[in-house]
């Protein structure tokens, strides 16, 4: 059956021209160049399986691990094994000429491996009917007594070892010597208590595996409960804010209304009494105007104490009147609210973290601490907020060559890496990432804070952290940055990020930026991605209960480049 990866994820058959893009992801190159065709018209671009976002359609690379074609990214694949040959592991028989066969079973008398082919004469011929045959272990050598070069056949208590009849005569004469048919069946008895306990150890293991999957079990359940009801308090708290936003709404438009109400009556009324006094205006005027002395003198009398008499209203306005406060007083509950929440949730992520799941009790490991192991980096009372808090914390990382993949090119006294199609000229290593576009920091990261910033181009890259025992074999999972137990990382490309851990991926949609910071607080267990620009920008903060030293980690795709900056 084929392996998941030489399966497409598009068609679920087996890969036809296969290719990769820059999040790590093989195709047939028909099925993803159909499936983006589909996209073109919305200019968004997704790799199906991890669903990355791109913002202009990447450019695929053929991956020859599985057409066998000329070499990019990844090394040809092994032959398919024969089992029945001798591979690096096994030992090959001693008599096969060319490739030889895995060896069954070994002759203390002829001193060599044979196969199941060539031991038939042993089994058939009387020649050989006194050579003692064995088990075929991989270590005839230490069978053959080293002094005489005869089968081991005795042994001797006085010097706790196994010997040959000729060493009787001299080295170990009158020594304490049995056989080693009969040393065997007490040591036989030894062996069946030791493996008692080993099984009772065992039997403890299982129980203990056993507690700790009910109590996942139950903490699975717990936290699902915790998220319901956190879901539904937070709906509360909305609609309750809602309704507080209702009453100040219904508050301010009945002011509104009452205050327009009083306004747009009083002007109704100093419109009538301007009417009246234009009319009172015109009377006089046309008094002033007659020739009748005894009309005016009546009419004026009249008049002027028409005038006199009525006594108008002065209207005063307000000129300090506004809705202000309530904008005010709405803000400032908005402050005294986030400053609420906020010294909430600090407090409950204290409480959370400080309760361990469960913990190694490995009191027989433990080890005493050396001057040089203690930080120099102080673990602060927070999280830093702004750049220049970030920096007190700045260490400065190189590339470590005997890691990087081969196609690689390491540049900037080791701060920067470019992936270029021919492969450089690196010395053999057993740390070096032979399969994937990989390379590690030299600096150990234990025990404290560290603030580093990266500049990424290109299609895409990872940008993380993992222990020192990841795999550096294959074009796994086990070897890829962020997708096992042992690291984690974030994923950069033109329109979206995503963080990674042990498969588990989390789609991310931030600000675009060229430069990330990344704060790593060990003691605290937090580790944390910001984009770099005026102000610091969170991406993705991982909460982890770090238990080995941390290296730094990046992934580069093809056209694409990481700069460690100087800080």
């Amino acid at each position: 059956m084929a392996s998941d990866q030489e399966i497409c994820y598009l068609c679920k058959e087996d890969l036809r021209d296969p290719v990769s893009i820059s999040c790590g992801h093989v195709f047939c190159s028909v099925c993803l160049s159909t499936y983006w065709d589909h996209a073109d018209h919305t200019g968004s671009y997704v790799c199906p399986q991890c669903k990355v976002s791109y913002s202009k359609r990447p450019n695929p690379r053929r991956v020859s691990r599985y057409s066998g074609g000329p070499r990019e990214s990844y090394p040809p694949p092994p032959p398919d094994p024969d089992y029945n040959y001798a591979g690096p592991q096994d030992v090959g028989c001693d008599i096969c000429i060319g490739k030889k066969h895995k060896a069954v079973k070994s002759c203390l008398m002829c001193l060599a491996h044979y196969c199941e082919k060539h031991l038939k004469p042993h089994f058939e011929s009387a020649t050989f009917k006194r050579h003692k045959l064995v088990d075929e272990t991989g270590h005839l050598d230490r069978q053959i007594c080293p002094q005489h070069q005869k089968g081991l056949e005795l042994y001797c208590r006085t010097d706790q070892m196994c010997i040959c009849v000729l060493c009787t005569v001299k080295e170990h004469k009158g020594h304490d010597m049995v056989s080693a048919e009969q040393e065997r069946q007490e040591k036989q008895n030894l062996l069946g208590a030791t493996q008692a306990e080993v099984q009772q150890k065992i039997h403890e293991r299982v129980k203990q595996m056993e507690e700790l999957r009910q109590a996942l079990q139950a903490l699975k359940s717990s936290a699902q409960r915790a998220l319901q009801e956190s879901e539904k308090l937070f709906g509360d708290m909305l609609r309750s804010i809602e309704r507080m936003q209702a009453e100040m709404s219904k508050l301010i438009s009945s002011n509104k209304k009452a205050a327009t109400t009083s306004a747009e009556g009083h002007m109704e009324r100093l419109t009538q009494e301007i009417t009246d006094l234009k009319k009172r205006d015109a009377e006089l005027t046309q008094l002033s105007r007659t020739e009748d002395h005894i009309h005016f003198i009546q009419s004026f009398q009249m008049l002027i104490a028409q005038t006199e008499a009525e006594e108008l209203p002065t209207v005063t306005v307000n000129p300090y009147f506004s809705f202000g406060p309530v904008t005010k007083a709405v803000s400032e509950m908005k402050v005294h609210l986030n400053e609420y929440t906020n010294e909430e949730l600090v407090k409950v992520a204290k409480t959370v973290n400080k309760m361990p799941f469960c913990q190694l009790d490995d009191r027989k490991r433990r080890r005493t601490m050396k001057s040089n192991d203690v930080s120099l980096y102080k673990t602060p009372s927070q999280e830093p907020r702004q750049r220049d808090d970030f920096l007190k914390y700045a260490c400065q990382l190189t590339l470590d060559q005997s890691t990087a993949y081969r196609q690689l090119y390491l540049s900037r006294g080791n701060r920067k890496a470019t992936l270029k199609k021919e492969p450089q000229s690196y010395p053999d290593s057993t740390q070096r990432f032979d399969c994937l576009p990989q390379v590690l920091c030299k600096e150990p990261l234990s025990g404290g804070c560290y603030y580093w910033e990266v500049e990424w181009s290109g299609e895409g890259t990872s940008i993380g952290v993992t222990y020192n025992g990841i795999k550096r074999t294959g074009y796994g999972d086990g070897s890829r940055i962020g997708y096992n137990r042992k690291s984690w990382s974030l994923f950069c490309s033109d329109s979206s990020y995503s963080a990674c851990h042990n498969k588990d991926q989390v789609e991310i949609k931030a600000p675009y930026s060229s430069r990330i910071g990344v704060f790593l607080d060990y003691s605290a267990g937090t580790l944390s991605f910001y984009g770099v620009s005026d102000t610091m920008s969170l991406i993705h903060r991982f909460q982890v209960s770090f238990t080995e030293t941390l290296y730094a980690g990046f992934w580069v795709w093809y056209e694409s480049a990481i700069t460690i900056c100087q800080l």
